[in-house]
């Protein structure tokens, strides 16, 4: 299979990382504040037990993903700084998050059904709307998470942050940002481990703490909206430079995401003269994809179904009348970086299976391959359900086997239109995970 894809085309993990360790040893002629970025970004200390940064999770070989194979090809969803403590959802890519627009609702079409646009997580719950930034909103939550870096106080953050080794450097970015007037007597080191600490602090300092735990992730945002970051050195992009050519695959895949795959319905592209697109419409659907059924946290709730975007509207009371019309739609991702360091890619390539990991899919982790992903898209509405065939909580490596698909984890709202029985060959398959594999960066690396 794809034997026609060319070794180019993979940014192989370790030039990719040599690349990208060298961007980040160098700054890449960062600013000072998205230096200040990847300095947090990278910082274990930031957690309870000192052990998880953003990083542990969001790793540039990978596309910004997790990049254990070990739990990718289970349930995807990574443990948290406390043994044991999981979330229920894979990490998403951070790259290019940053692009993503306020959370908005848009009545334009239909007032009664309205279109609900950007923000970030899964779920659109880091809006953007009070740091004007989604990716700074969400770089607030993992670190106060219980099941992510769960430090039990913001001024734990503060304080790691402005007693570090970078310290100097936040001074510089942001002058008297880190003079808080902390309690002595080791007072501070002593909550900060404890999963339910508390630092006391007066009011004027506490004020303190919450302002500069606001430019702690808004210099997080900042070297995620860095070059290092959202790079935009693909093998696509080369090909709008007319830097490369794609093979006769990858333009045939082209053409399919673009027509009778229907991909660029909500992976959007752009002209050739236009900016890079960013292949994402950041709007919300569901899929129908099956329940993990390796997701530590659906094992232990096993009647629990992800409400996707549905459980972030009930919170708000201006958006919670449209929860249930959203039940179970999630945030389309960017297709940047999508293959990007994976076993899939280097075998596609012909380029011997060392050095890569396997990838997780969608918002549970569900699909290991970006082909199981296309194949789904293709037949899901074709074949047989796995459950009436007497098969329960399939992987997808079970349904392939037995020529069936398990029922969606959600089953409202599933989109019908769009996806289900694409009348696509196998040929015709391979050929759009071949373009797809060409939204990975690397590519323009050292050219």
């Amino acid at each position: 299979m794809f034997k026609t894809i060319t070794a180019a085309l993979v940014a192989s993990p370790i030039a990719l990382s040599t690349a990208v360790g060298s961007a980040l040893a160098n700054g890449d002629d960062l600013t000072p504040i998205e230096e200040l970025g990847q300095e947090i970004f990278f910082d274990r200390k930031l957690s309870l037990l000192r052990n998880q940064s953003c990083a542990s999770c969001h790793v540039p070989e990978a596309g910004w993903v997790g990049d254990d194979p070990r739990i990718n090809e289970a349930g995807a969803v990574y443990e948290g700084s406390i043994p044991g403590e999981f979330g229920n959802r894979k990490p998403p890519s951070s790259a290019y998050a940053s692009l993503a627009p306020l959370f908005d609702a848009d009545f334009a079409e239909d007032p009664d059904d309205p279109l609900f646009v950007g923000g970030n997580f899964w779920d659109g719950r880091a809006t953007g709307w009070k740091l004007g930034n989604p990716a700074a909103d969400q770089a607030q939550g993992p670190f106060l998470n219980p099941v992510e870096q769960a430090l039990p106080d913001a001024a734990c953050v503060v304080y790691r942050v402005c007693e570090g080794t970078y310290g100097d450097l936040f001074d510089t970015v942001w002058a008297e940002a880190c003079m808080i007037d902390w309690p002595g007597n080791g007072i501070v080191n002593q909550q900060c481990v404890k999963s339910d600490g508390e630092v006391p602090l007066a009011e004027e300092e506490r004020t303190k703490v919450e302002s500069t735990y606001d430019l702690i992730a808004l210099a997080v945002a900042a070297f995620e909206g860095s070059a290092v970051s959202n790079a935009f050195t693909s093998k696509l992009d080369a090909v709008r430079a007319g830097l490369a050519s794609f093979t006769e695959q990858e333009a045939e895949g082209r053409d399919i995401f673009r027509g009778k795959g229907m991909c660029v319905a909500c992976h959007i592209g752009s002209p050739p003269s236009g900016p890079a697109p960013l292949l994402t419409d950041f709007t919300y659907d569901n899929l129908g994809v099956p329940r993990n059924p390796l997701n530590p946290f659906s094992i232990a709730n096993p009647d629990w179904a992800d409400p996707g975007l549905a459980g972030f509207l009930e919170t708000i009371a201006d958006y919670a009348p449209y929860a249930e019309a959203n039940l179970g739609k999630h945030k389309v991702p960017t297709l940047r970086n999508v293959g990007l360091g994976s076993c899939e890619a280097q075998e596609l390539a012909g380029l011997p299976p060392a050095n890569c990991i396997t990838k997780a899919y969608m918002h549970n982790g569900y699909f290991k391959s970006l082909w199981q992903v296309v194949h789904f898209y293709n037949t899901r509405d074709v074949k047989d359900s796995c459950e009436s065939m007497g098969i329960f909580d399939a992987t997808a490596d079970v349904a392939l086997e037995s020529n069936c698909w398990p029922a969606p984890e959600v089953t409202d709202n599933v989109n019908t239109d769009e996806l289900g029985n694409l009348g696509l060959t196998l040929e015709e398959e391979e050929a759009l995970v071949a373009f797809m594999l060409t939204m990975s960066d690397g590519y323009l690396v050292g050219q």
